[in-house]
């Protein structure tokens, strides 16, 4: 079974204006049109069985009408194999009302995304919604690293997840981007190891631009299959989740990239899908 750990789908008739957008602000091509039908072709195409989708609440106003919104297309979306983590703002002030809610409607865990939202992940804001959600055993999965589309300044990087590791002890921590994209030695020197999952969304591969779109230094921020293999396996591959970052990546590729790595079928196993149903359902 193979579960991709880290997508995104937009409402239909947002997501093409949205994808346009965001492939602006990164510079980086689509492979789908974000859309739910658009992913659930991309997972035919690539043998996947299961997606996570992982909406992003820029704003506060967004978080109760996501969230609603996903609970009502839950069936439709698990359908095509799509499961959607909630979203969650650190303005946001009924935050524990909120988990409490996605809680009950069986979500299973909350999407964080400290640069989209302005705020550094060891904010007091940020914190506290982690331990709520923590405390309710939910997954909190946050990006980690540099965002390449608003690369001046790290939002989560490696010592602010540790504060977090350090201070609140979340049993269901997930790091995407390895753990902290474009910082690869901190992760490797400081992160590797702990108690968190890492998702390889976003960090093998080549990153290919929008045509005609210039070329920034941090297009070569991905790690080589040989430095993934080792910081896998430093950290231990019960603890890594196979993820795309859909549409940002082309699923097929990430596949057919892992297939051919160097892991053992038991790592390979664990991976692309072992990881991931424990984290869901024990």
């Amino acid at each position: 079974m193979i579960i991709d750990f880290h997508t995104h789908t937009f409402p239909d008739k947002i997501a093409a204006a949205t994808v346009k957008h965001l492939a602006g602000f990164s510079h980086s091509r689509p492979w789908s049109d974000g859309s739910v039908y658009g992913l659930a072709q991309s997972m035919k195409k690539s043998g996947i069985d299961c997606s996570i989708n992982l909406p992003v609440a820029t704003d506060i106003s967004q978080v109760e009408k996501v969230n609603r919104n996903l609970i009502r297309d839950r069936e439709s979306m698990q359908q095509y194999g799509i499961i959607s983590l909630g979203c969650m703002h650190p303005d946001y002030e009924r935050y524990k009302e909120e988990l409490k809610f996605l809680k009950s409607n069986g979500i299973k865990g909350i999407k964080l995304h400290p640069a989209y939202q302005n705020t550094d992940l060891d904010d007091p804001r940020m914190l506290k919604i982690i331990d709520a959600a923590s405390a309710l055993d939910m997954i909190v999965l946050i990006h980690a690293g540099i965002d390449i589309g608003l690369p001046e300044h790290n939002y989560s990087s490696v010592s602010q997840i540790l504060t977090v590791i350090d201070s609140l002890h979340p049993p269901k921590f997930v790091l995407a981007h390895m753990g902290g994209w474009g910082v690869w030695n901190d992760v490797e020197k400081d992160l590797a190891g702990a108690p968190v999952w890492l998702d390889t969304a976003f960090s093998i591969g080549p990153i290919i631009p929008r045509d005609h779109d210039p070329i920034s230094p941090y297009r070569k921020c991905n790690l080589s299959d040989e430095d993934f293999i080792r910081l896998v396996r430093k950290h231990g591959a019960d603890r890594i989740l196979f993820a795309t970052d859909s549409p940002w990546a082309d699923q097929s590729d990430y596949v057919r990239r892992i297939r051919n790595m160097t892991f053992t079928e038991q790592e390979k196993q664990q991976i692309f899908g072992s990881n991931a149903l424990k984290l869901l359902y024990d």
